[in-house]
């Protein structure tokens, strides 16, 4: 409580009090000057983004497992509404993903600026040991990776310690059911994750300096186009929800619109589906005139699933950097990225970022290079407001639509 009270402590403190989209664009700035003072030499600082991404791939199997089964455990769904429910939560997602794949397939962002492919280092080229390389190796690629197989004593540590420290704050909580249990892992994952999107500027600095030095801008000329589709197939995203919301409930899209607007405007301030929640649920109730039940279902259970936007983005960002490398995915890869986009989403959990952990599993699904991830951070921070918004509007859409084609009267 007195924590918000006191101003941050130091540099560190002062660093981390800045908002992460802020710093993520001062690391950009930074980076691209970094490149061009050090030019060929940058390459060395690609080692950072490769140990954040590592780190980011290791917590992405175990987050969405947490996160998913905390979801069905506390969500209070039943009946036919339930089954329209998860109808309208999966028809929206898959249709996000159509729209996103139907985009990137048609505008190719990824083709409107040449990129020389990065060559690929050849095993045994250099003499010796490379201590670098070691350290990457024992950074732990999954949490229970160190655990099996080829043992790997350092990766054990490492997450002994980092779990360590992350579960102080919950070494008082009573464990009285399952239910308890899966609380304590899902909160001691999201201060891990937390800790680790600390690390993003520096990831971000590291892999512009890289680009900038070694192949200049040609990958930011991409990442142009790359933001102007993205926009639009959010924008044509949002499209459907009005139109299901003009044909199959009582409510008018434009009032909506108006009605929700509070909780539109502070999910692309916070960038926070779950901060959003509250606000979204009073504005549906009190200023759109949905049914309470509707307005529960919806934008406080529905919530948890409904991650149309990150899910449309995710589908994007990997089709997007297949174009840019020359990569052809074919019609059962771009299936494989829609099966793993939706399971994705809805391990995101509602906070700022959790996206770039997630996409880690989109881009392995089809044998992309999770090392071409960084380059997407830099215009991360501004996509994932939209995308937010995006996934706020949905639940809204979902509201509506549970709450028919009747208008409630007004009571009094």
């Amino acid at each position: 409580m007195t924590a918000a009270s006191t101003p941050p402590q130091g540099v560190i403190g002062r660093w981390n009090a800045i908002p992460l989209y802020l710093r993520i664009v001062i690391a950009l700035v930074l980076g691209v000057i970094a490149g061009l003072l050090l030019g060929e030499r940058a390459k060395v600082l690609e080692i950072p983004s490769h140990v954040i991404l590592q780190l980011l791939g290791a917590l992405a199997p175990p987050l969405i497992l947490v996160a998913v089964t905390h979801v069905l455990m506390t969500s209070e769904i039943r009946g036919k509404q339930a089954a329209r429910l998860f109808f309208l939560l999966v028809l929206n997602t898959c249709v996000a993903i159509a729209i996103g794949l139907t985009v990137a397939n048609v505008m190719q962002p990824g083709t409107w600026v040449e990129v020389q492919a990065e060559p690929v280092a050849e095993e045994g080229a250099e003499d010796g040991p490379n201590p670098l390389a070691m350290l990457i190796e024992n950074v732990p690629k999954s949490i229970l990776g160190p655990l099996a197989g080829r043992q790997n004593i350092i990766g054990v540590i490492l997450i002994a310690v980092a779990f360590g420290i992350a579960m102080r704050g919950v070494k008082s909580r009573e464990i009285a059911t399952v239910r308890d249990l899966v609380e304590v892992a899902y909160d001691t994952l999201l201060v891990v994750l937390h800790w680790i999107i600390q690390l993003v500027p520096i990831g971000v600095f590291a892999i512009v300096a890289k680009v900038v030095g070694v192949e200049g801008f040609g990958k930011f000329y991409a990442m142009g186009a790359f933001v102007l589709a993205v926009c639009i197939a959010l924008f044509l995203q949002a499209v459907w929800y009005m139109l299901r919301i003009q044909y199959f409930s009582w409510a008018r899209p434009m009032d909506v619109l108006r009605g929700v607007r509070d909780a539109l405007v502070m999910a692309f301030s916070t960038d926070s589906s779950t901060a959003t929640m509250p606000v979204t649920y009073a504005c549906l109730t009190e200023k759109v005139g949905v049914r309470e039940e509707s307005a529960s279902m919806g934008a406080l259970v529905g919530a948890n699933f409904n991650n149309d936007g990150t899910a449309l983005y995710e589908a994007m960002a990997a089709l997007f950097v297949a174009q840019l490398l020359g990569m052809e995915l074919s019609l059962s890869q771009q299936l494989i990225i829609v099966f793993t986009s939706i399971i994705a989403s809805v391990g995101a959990a509602g906070i700022p970022e959790a996206g770039i952990v997630t996409m880690t599993l989109v881009f392995t699904a089809v044998d992309l290079p999770t090392e071409q991830i960084p380059i997407l951070l830099t215009v991360d921070w501004f996509l994932d407001r939209c995308r937010t918004t995006i996934n706020v509007l949905g639940d809204v859409n979902v509201s509506c639509i549970l709450d028919g084609r009747t208008k409630p009267e007004a009571s009094g």
